[in-house]
């Protein structure tokens, strides 16, 4: 599982599920979108966390900064 995910992409969803939890916490939403919110903002987490996004991988989308290779 090689990272696909750059910095501030996870910066955001991390930030993003955040703002979904406090908007259920606060019930602002409830009912079964507050469920699916959850979930969406549990994946978020997750893939910030491991930096690795597996629809990115799927459509072969990387926001990965490109490392320089020093070639002689």
């Amino acid at each position: 599982m090689k990272a696909n995910m750059g910095r501030i992409d996870k910066i955001l969803r991390f930030t993003v599920a955040v703002i979904i939890a406090l908007l259920v916490y606060y019930n602002v939403v409830d009912g079964v979108l507050s469920y699916i919110l959850l979930a969406v903002a549990a994946v978020f987490v997750l893939t910030s966390l491991t930096g690795f996004c597996p629809l990115y991988g799927l459509f072969g989308i990387s926001s990965c900064r490109i490392r320089k290779t020093d070639k002689p």
